[in-house]
């Protein structure tokens, strides 16, 4: 739920295109790299709650959570045909990366 996935930091990204880390959060908000932005880009497939205070605090809940949405979600990948679900998938991974 908080984490986020780039390619490099904000602090990097602010350093390489305006020479300077101080507009790390500029860099941060043009990078689309939190959970939200990654399941709207459909780089992820889910988010998964984490409890209160997160993961660090409960990591028995966070974990239980993801085994929870693991288990769900290989129920439903089980259903389908081996072939398509391998079309889907060359299908998502071949866009990554493409703007919406």
């Amino acid at each position: 739920q908080y984490a986020w996935y780039s390619v490099i930091s904000p602090e990097g990204c602010a350093a390489i295109l305006w020479k300077t880390g101080a507009e790390a959060a500029k860099a941060a908000d043009a990078l689309k790299l939190t959970a939200n932005d990654n399941l709207k880009n459909e780089i992820i497939d889910a988010i998964i709650d984490e409890p209160l205070g997160g993961a660090q605090r409960d990591p028995v809940a966070a974990a239980d959570g993801v085994e929870k949405w693991v288990t769900r979600s290989l129920r439903e990948l089980a259903k389908k045909d081996v072939d398509e679900l391998v079309k889907e998938r060359f299908a998502r991974f071949r866009k990554l990366g493409k703007l919406n």
